[in-house]
């Protein structure tokens, strides 16, 4: 079973203000296990960058403009993530954010039914409790 792990950086948290991508990685997985095969791209917002933003990823104005928009590497992106399900942390986040972009392009939305939510999980499975990936990593003694 093959699966994608994505997570996303953005200029802010909503796509129908001008937020844009700035940065999206992927991992593959198959029968759950990392193979090695990964997606990774800085993008270039052609925007400027909140201070809020910057604070949160580090990721400056300056240095994503030596980068490609996401029209250059969409084609790139849908290749590598397929038809396999996409496991993501507050998966409706990072679904918008991606569909806006792919809508910007006059592409077609993928389907919100291919993510699987890790934040719902930890929600269901640890209820009142922090679901932050932090909260996850501390829980499960992850090194951060």
């Amino acid at each position: 079973m093959r699966e994608i792990v994505l997570d996303t950086e953005t200029t802010g948290l909503d796509p129908a203000a001008g937020h844009r991508i700035v940065e999206v990685g992927c991992i593959e997985l198959v029968n759950h296990i990392a193979t090695g095969r990964h997606f990774h791209a800085y993008v270039n917002p052609d925007r400027d960058m909140p201070t809020g933003a910057f604070e949160i990823h580090g990721l400056s104005t300056e240095f994503l403009a030596a980068h490609p928009t996401f029209d250059l590497i969409a084609e790139r992106f849908l290749e590598f993530i397929g038809d396999a399900p996409l496991v993501i942390h507050n998966a409706e986040f990072d679904m918008r954010f991606i569909n806006a972009e792919l809508s910007r392009l006059g592409w077609p939305a993928i389907p919100m039914t291919r993510a699987v939510d890790t934040v719902r999980m930890a929600r269901t499975k640890f209820p009142g409790a922090q679901a932050s990936l932090d909260a996850l990593c501390r829980r499960f003694g992850v090194d951060m």
